[in-house]
Protein backbone atom coordinates (compact mmCIF):
# COMPACT_ATOMS: atom_id res chain seq x y z
CA UNK A 1 0.00 0.00 0.00
CA UNK A 2 1.17 3.52 -0.80
CA UNK A 3 -0.20 7.01 -0.30
CA UNK A 4 0.16 10.13 -2.37
CA UNK A 5 -0.49 13.23 -0.28
CA UNK A 6 -0.96 16.57 -2.01
CA UNK A 7 -1.23 19.62 0.24
CA UNK A 8 -2.87 22.67 -1.32
CA UNK A 9 -2.94 26.27 -0.14
CA UNK A 10 -6.35 27.59 -1.16
CA UNK A 11 -8.17 30.69 0.09
CA UNK A 12 -11.46 30.07 1.88
CA UNK A 13 -13.30 31.82 -0.95
CA UNK A 14 -11.99 29.20 -3.45
CA UNK A 15 -12.47 26.05 -1.39
CA UNK A 16 -15.88 25.23 -2.84
CA UNK A 17 -14.40 25.42 -6.36
CA UNK A 18 -11.50 23.18 -5.30
CA UNK A 19 -13.94 20.68 -3.78
CA UNK A 20 -15.81 20.65 -7.11
CA UNK A 21 -12.58 19.74 -8.95
CA UNK A 22 -11.98 16.97 -6.40
CA UNK A 23 -15.53 15.63 -6.89
CA UNK A 24 -15.35 15.85 -10.68
CA UNK A 25 -12.22 13.69 -10.92
CA UNK A 26 -12.65 11.31 -7.97
CA UNK A 27 -14.55 8.62 -9.88
CA UNK A 28 -12.35 8.78 -13.01
CA UNK A 29 -9.32 8.46 -10.70
CA UNK A 30 -10.74 5.38 -8.98
CA UNK A 31 -11.87 3.67 -12.18
CA UNK A 32 -9.11 4.51 -14.67
CA UNK A 33 -5.83 5.03 -12.79
CA UNK A 34 -3.81 1.81 -12.45
CA UNK A 35 -3.44 0.75 -8.83
CA UNK A 36 -5.76 3.44 -7.40
CA UNK A 37 -7.61 2.28 -4.28
CA UNK A 38 -8.95 5.43 -2.59
CA UNK A 39 -9.13 9.22 -2.71
CA UNK A 40 -10.07 11.45 0.23
CA UNK A 41 -10.33 15.20 0.69
CA UNK A 42 -9.01 16.44 4.04
CA UNK A 43 -9.87 20.03 4.97
CA UNK A 44 -8.11 22.01 7.71
CA UNK A 45 -8.15 25.72 8.52
CA UNK A 46 -4.61 26.13 7.20
CA UNK A 47 -4.81 23.98 4.03
CA UNK A 48 -6.56 21.29 2.02
CA UNK A 49 -5.05 17.86 1.45
CA UNK A 50 -5.95 15.19 -1.05
CA UNK A 51 -4.91 11.73 0.08
CA UNK A 52 -4.73 9.12 -2.69
CA UNK A 53 -4.36 5.41 -1.97
CA UNK A 54 -2.46 3.10 -4.33
CA UNK A 55 -1.39 -0.51 -4.34
CA UNK A 56 2.28 0.43 -4.97
CA UNK A 57 4.60 3.43 -4.83
CA UNK A 58 5.28 2.98 -8.56
CA UNK A 59 1.59 3.48 -9.37
CA UNK A 60 1.50 6.62 -7.20
CA UNK A 61 4.52 7.99 -9.06
CA UNK A 62 3.00 7.11 -12.44
CA UNK A 63 -0.20 8.99 -11.60
CA UNK A 64 1.76 12.24 -11.22
CA UNK A 65 2.69 12.09 -14.91
CA UNK A 66 -0.72 10.92 -16.17
CA UNK A 67 -2.96 13.10 -18.35
CA UNK A 68 -5.69 12.96 -15.72
CA UNK A 69 -3.38 14.58 -13.19
CA UNK A 70 -1.27 16.92 -15.33
CA UNK A 71 -4.04 18.22 -17.59
CA UNK A 72 -7.35 17.78 -15.81
CA UNK A 73 -6.64 18.03 -12.08
CA UNK A 74 -3.75 20.49 -12.22
CA UNK A 75 -5.54 22.52 -14.88
CA UNK A 76 -8.63 22.80 -12.71
CA UNK A 77 -6.82 23.59 -9.48
CA UNK A 78 -4.01 25.88 -10.67
CA UNK A 79 -6.10 29.09 -10.76
CA UNK A 80 -7.24 28.41 -7.17
CA UNK A 81 -3.82 27.91 -5.54
CA UNK A 82 -2.01 30.55 -3.51
CA UNK A 83 1.24 28.54 -3.39
CA UNK A 84 2.88 25.57 -5.08
CA UNK A 85 1.39 22.25 -3.93
CA UNK A 86 3.43 20.07 -1.60
CA UNK A 87 3.55 16.49 -2.88
CA UNK A 88 4.65 13.50 -0.84
CA UNK A 89 4.53 9.75 -1.44
CA UNK A 90 4.50 7.33 1.47
CA UNK A 91 5.13 3.58 1.41
CA UNK A 92 2.89 1.94 4.01
CA UNK A 93 4.61 -1.11 5.45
Amino acid sequence: MAYLEITLQIDDSNRAAAAAVYSQYKQPFLTTVPGATSKDLLVRDEDVQVLHGFDTVAHAEDYLSSDLFTSDVVGGLSPLLTAQPEIRIYDAV
